[in-house]
C-alpha cells in the first residue's frame, strides 16, 4: 500500500515538511526558508558523515538546497516521506562531491555500534587531521592517508564492502544489512571487526595510539 500524507505513519513533522515542499515547488521563498531552517542541521550531519570535511560539507549543503529548490516538484509523497527524500538528495550530492574531487577520505569515524545505540564510539584515526595544516603537515597527512588505504586493503572483500556502505555512502548498519541482504548481526560483526583491524594496523604504523 502506498504511503500518503493521511497515513498514520506520517508524523506531524512529515506533514509539515510535505506542505513546505509543495509550496517550494510553486516557488514560495518563505516556505523554502522555513524548510531550510527545519532540516539544515540534520542534512548537514548526513553530509558530514560522508565527506568527513566540514568545509566541503557546508558547500554540499548549499548544493542540496539549490537542488531542492529546483526539483521540489519531483517529490512524491506516495513513494517516500519528505525527510527520506531530502536525505537521499543530500547523500547523492555528498557522494558526487567526493567523486568530483577524486579523493578518498583521510579519516573514518569509528562508531562501533552505528545507529543501533549499543555502545560508545572512538575515532580510528583520531588526531590525524589538522584543519590548519601547512605544506609539511599536508605531506604528512598524505602519507597517513596512504597508510590508511593500505590498511583498508588488508580487509576481506566483505569487510571492505560493509565499510564502504556504512562510512562512504553513509548508510546505517540496518540499511547496510538490507542493501547486502544479510542479517543485521552479521553486518555489525563485520563492521566491528573491520574497524578494529584497521585500528590495529594504524597502531602498528604509529598513526594511532594503542590501548582502549
Amino acid at each position: 500500500m502506498s504511503m500518503t500524507v493521511s497515513d498514520p505513519a506520517w508524523t506531524e513533522r512529515s506533514r509539515r515538511l510535505e506542505g513546505l515542499l509543495s509550496r517550494v515547488a510553486l516557488g514560495d521563498r518563505k516556505a523554502f526558508a522555513a524548510l531550510y531552517d527545519d532540516t539544515r542541521a540534520y542534512l548537514f550531519g548526513v553530509i558530514l558523515r560522508i565527506t568527513v570535511d566540514r568545509e566541503l560539507a557546508e558547500d554540499v549543503l548549499q548544493e542540496v538546497f539549490v537542488n531542492v529548490w529546483r526539483a521540489a516538484q519531483s517529490f512524491d509523497g506516495e513513494r517516500s516521506q519528505p525527510l527520506t527524500w531530502l536525505t537521499s538528495v543530500a547523500r547523492n550530492r555528498a557522494i558526487d562531491s567526493l567523486r568530483r574531487r577524486k579523493a578518498e577520505p583521510t579519516t573514518i569515524s569509528m562508531d562501533l555500534d552505528g545507529d543501533e545505540g549499543e555502545g560508545g564510539s572512538e575515532s580510528v584515526v583520531a588526531g590525524i587531521a589538522d584543519p590548519g595544516a601547512g605544506p609539511l603537515q599536508q605531506l604528512e597527512k598524505a602519507a597517513e592517508a596512504q597508510a590508511l588505504t593500505q590498511c583498508l586493503q588488508q580487509l576481506s572483500r566483505e569487510q571492505q564492502q560493509c565499510l564502504a556502505l556504512a562510512y562512504y555512502r553513509g548508510l546505517s548498519h540496518a540499511e547496510t544489512a538490507e542493501h547486502l541482504s544479510l542479517p543485521l548481526g552479521t553486518v555489525k560483526s563485520w563492521v566491528r571487526r573491520a574497524l578494529m583491524a584497521v585500528k590495529d594496523c594504524l597502531t602498528r604504523a604509529g598513526l594511532v595510539r594503542g590501548g582502549a
